[in-house]
């Protein structure tokens, strides 16, 4: 038998809990507050706080049938049991483990899109949605079971270094990192956590090369590596020339990137047949970015309804439309999702702009990103989406007017040859 912890040391460590919760809670009150105008409205914490324990919390306490009240014991035990009895005393990282316990948590809500990102990860994320970071500038893929080399970025350090798509990274060294290391144990995250780094910083790769049976080692010099999600190509299909427009994801550059394009298309509006909107395997980005965007087709009226939990908005156009007298199509496909079927969903019941492709992922909540104290990260559901005819697409996704499937086998893009045709 153990011996239990004395009255007193529980006492004052749920004193102490309690307390860190009401701060918390005053905390992120605060910032619901101010960022409330994302709903139209500012909520004072107690007022929230009021409306929860009337609505869900009390009457979930006062019937222990539905739930039992919340203790904090068995989590203070199980974390004295490991450190006091888990044979690997040496292996034991408590800040490993407040993570894992805080994921644990928001994983108990089941709600896929709420999630903790641990500091590491949350600076991830954040680098993805600004477009750039400090690397060597290649995209990564698990190549015969092993991780490998894509594509080197255009004008990359990795390119300029002498990467080839279908390398194979067998081995990387890193002295700033003190990493010396086989892949062979490495999934795609452990290769773009261990491959990035800071500006101007060597990291060795080594790599085996198919094509002539070698290994090699290549040094690579960090630089910043900045990925553009707006492309822009004039294309001509069947006799027809157009803007090929493809989005990629609703970033922080994106607005600066998608202006620079928009102005082009225009310069050459009286040569061209029409514009392609391709959002194919857009996964989607910052929501008012997706407003912005839609506002370039649609003239008036609204482009997106916010349903929260205290309200409805509905978030009009800003009327730029500039856009809105070129012949449009948008490409989707099952990869197409949140900001992109925002967009996608707008186009359609405002301008009756044609679908093309196939049936879009379906995702119809809304996130928002709250920055932790210990430099990790939140992601919370704060909304659900509707379309402007009031749909709702979550898991559904949006259905498309013309169906077609891309045949991977071939070097032909079918889906912008049917879009195409409908110019």
């Amino acid at each position: 038998m153990t011996k239990k912890p004395s009255w007193i040391f529980v006492f004052i460590r749920n004193t102490l809990f309690v307390v860190l919760l009401l701060t918390l809670g005053l905390v992120m009150g605060f910032r619901y507050a101010n960022e409330g105008a994302l709903f139209g409205q500012k909520i004072p914490f107690f007022e929230t706080l009021a409306k929860k324990t009337q609505s869900n919390n009390l009457s979930k306490l006062m019937n222990s049938s539905t739930q039992a009240p919340v203790s904090m014991d068995v989590f203070w035990e199980v974390w004295q049991l490991v450190e006091r009895d888990y044979l690997e005393t040496a292996e034991i990282n408590e800040n490993k483990m407040m993570d894992g316990a805080i994921s644990g948590m928001v994983f108990g809500l089941g709600d896929p899109y709420t999630m903790y990102l641990p500091p590491d990860d949350n600076a991830k994320a954040e680098e993805d949605l600004a477009g750039s970071f400090y690397g060597v500038g290649i995209e990564l893929a698990y190549i015969d079971g092993a991780v490998g080399v894509l594509a080197p970025l255009d004008g990359s350090p990795g390119e300029k270094a002498g990467l080839l798509a279908g390398d194979i990274i067998i081995h990387v060294k890193d002295d700033s990192k003190k990493l010396d290391e086989d892949t062979t144990k490495w999934t795609l995250d452990d290769a773009v956590k261990n491959i990035r780094g800071p500006k101007a910083t060597p990291v060795i790769l080594t790599v085996y090369r198919k094509s002539d049976n070698s290994s090699k080692d290549i040094t690579v010099l960090r630089d910043e590596i900045i990925v553009k999600s707006v492309t822009l190509e004039f294309v001509e299909v069947k006799g027809k020339k157009i803007a090929h427009l493809k989005l990629s994801k609703f970033g922080e550059r994106t607005m600066d990137e998608w202006d620079v394009a928009v102005n082009e298309i225009l310069s050459k509006k009286g040569q061209i047949a029409g514009i392609a909107l391709d959002m194919r395997n857009n996964p989607g980005g910052f929501f008012d970015v997706s407003i912005d965007i839609a506002s370039d087709f649609v003239k008036s009226g609204v482009v997106v309804s916010q349903k929260s939990k205290y309200n409805t908005k509905n978030y009009n156009s800003n009327s730029k439309a500039r856009l809105a007298s070129i012949p449009t199509v948008v490409l989707v496909n099952k990869g197409s999702a949140s900001a992109s079927e925002i967009v996608a969903g707008a186009l359609r019941d405002d301008s009756k702009i044609k679908l093309i492709g196939e049936k879009t992922f379906g995702k119809g909540t809304v996130q928002d990103r709250r920055e932790l104290s210990n430099g990790g990260g939140l992601h919370i559901t704060v909304g659900r989406w509707l379309t402007p005819s009031g749909n709702w697409i979550h898991k559904d996704g949006l259905p498309v007017d013309v169906e077609v499937i891309q045949n991977y086998d071939t070097t032909e893009d079918e889906v912008l040859i049917k879009a195409v045709e409908q110019f």
